[in-house]
């Protein structure tokens, strides 16, 4: 069964059969006065699929995909069985060109100049290596790169008995996959990676990594002088035509770890810095709990506009 309060609109998708899943990353920019994209999509699922095949194929990474089928298995989800994909996003709420990364998401985006919206997972720092909320550009690009690890790194793995060469040359073991593109921020980069899972997760040195054939587009599309937002926001709202709707993710605090706070009280402070829903919509604050409550990262109606 699907989610209570799913989205009506959805797109029923065939096995993976190798397909490229380019629906699930690009999506046009929604008409002046709206701020959603995209269309949750069901995927039936064959005897191999897991989340990570499914969401390497469909642009997802692996969290995402747990919020949105928390009662399915990540690695076994059965024959036939439906897995929601979570391909409708609310935009951040922030200038919509070049890129924006939204910690609390796991997810890039890219706005073209075509009027085209390009969306991805990324993974983000672990414990102790947040990634940094911040504006910056991209500064390099550099295709095959080779890799020098910094001190704290070679640090690391040497306490933890698993020591790293001084030098990583270009190639499949180079954990920074086919391309990297350097930020302003000193030490930090969007890259690719060379380990199979991870995408979409706590999982990098600060660093912003990417599914390699999804760093390869974005390279393409992308030159230096790039504007790059960093943000940290869990919850979104938008319009779409008459309708609010609400976006909830698991906060995560200023060192990218799950954050202890007052869920409700961060909406509320949303919901009333917001002058446009404070004075155009009628809120149904029992679906605003059940969405922050879920955290399913799939907007949900939350209201409509005052007649």
């Amino acid at each position: 069964m699907l989610n209570k309060g799913l989205p009506v609109a959805l797109v029923l998708c065939a096995c993976l059969g190798g397909t490229t899943g380019t629906m699930a990353a690009q999506w046009p920019m929604p008409a002046a006065g709206n701020d959603l994209v995209g269309e949750v999509q069901i995927h039936t699922a064959s005897y191999e699929d897991t989340f990570a095949d499914i969401g390497k194929v469909k642009h997802l990474g692996y969290l995402e995909m747990v919020a949105a089928n928390p009662h399915v298995d990540a690695w076994v989800p059965g024959v036939n069985k439906e897995i929601i994909l979570p391909t409708r996003y609310i935009l951040p709420a922030v200038e919509r060109t070049g890129i924006v990364m939204n910690l609390a998401e796991y997810r890039l985006y890219f706005y073209d100049k075509k009027g085209t919206l390009h969306t991805y997972p990324i993974g983000i720092g672990r414990e102790g290596w947040s990634s940094p909320v911040n504006s910056t550009t991209i500064t390099v690009k550099t295709p095959n790169p080779g890799w020098t690890p910094p001190r704290s790194i070679l640090k690391e793995h040497a306490e933890a008995g698993d020591p790293l060469p001084s030098y990583v040359p270009p190639g499949p073991d180079n954990p920074l996959g086919p391309y990297k593109m350097t930020l302003g921020l000193p030490g930090y980069l969007i890259h690719g990676s060379n380990k199979k899972f991870g995408i979409g997760m706590r999982v990098s040195h600060g660093c912003f990594r990417m599914l390699n054939h999804n760093v390869l587009e974005l390279a393409e599309m992308v030159p230096v002088g790039t504007k790059v937002r960093i943000i940290n926001e869990p919850y979104k709202l938008g319009w779409e035509g008459d309708q609010l709707y609400l976006e909830a993710h698991t906060p995560l605090d200023d060192h990218g770890e799950p954050s202890i706070v007052d869920k409700h009280e961060l909406v509320m402070k949303l919901i009333q810095s917001r002058e446009d829903v404070q004075q155009q919509a009628r809120i149904d604050w029992n679906r605003v709990r059940e969405v922050v409550a879920s955290e399913s990262g799939i907007p949900e109606v939350i209201g409509s506009r005052l007649p």
